[in-house]
């Protein structure tokens, strides 16, 4: 069975009807953000990537490839979180909300990715 798709989105883009959960994945509340307009079901922190490998990180492109191997180590070692979002997945859509500013370098991407593949390993009774 194939759960909903996992959407990816800046939280400074307006929430949109079909994105079902929203997700917020930053261990840091984006600046200038309402709660109200963040419109989040969850903030899950604990997702997040360390803080020592954001500050590591630091959106320099050139160290996406040795940041993705770090945080799917992270996410691998924290499978209660992971879970979490998985849980969401299976009620419906789920939308991993982040707030930097590069859409192709940032831990939802990465998230995502780790989900889906986790989707397609995982046993069809599941």
């Amino acid at each position: 069975m194939t759960r909903p798709a996992i959407r990816v989105r800046r939280i400074y883009d307006p929430p949109e009807p079909a994105e079902g959960a929203r997700v917020l994945v930053d261990r840091l509340w984006p600046r200038g953000m309402s709660k109200a307009r963040a419109a989040l079901t969850l903030w899950l922190k604990d997702i997040a990537p360390s803080t020592e490998l954001r500050l590591w990180f630091g959106h320099d492109p050139e160290r996406w490839t040795e940041f993705q191997r770090r945080y799917r180590a992270e996410l691998k070692a924290n499978p209660a979180a992971v879970e979490q979002v998985e849980r969401l997945g299976r009620q419906g859509p789920v939308t991993l909300v982040y707030a930097a500013h590069d859409p192709d370098h940032n831990e939802a991407v990465v998230l995502a990715d780790y989900l889906r593949r986790l989707d397609e390993d995982a046993p069809a009774s599941r």
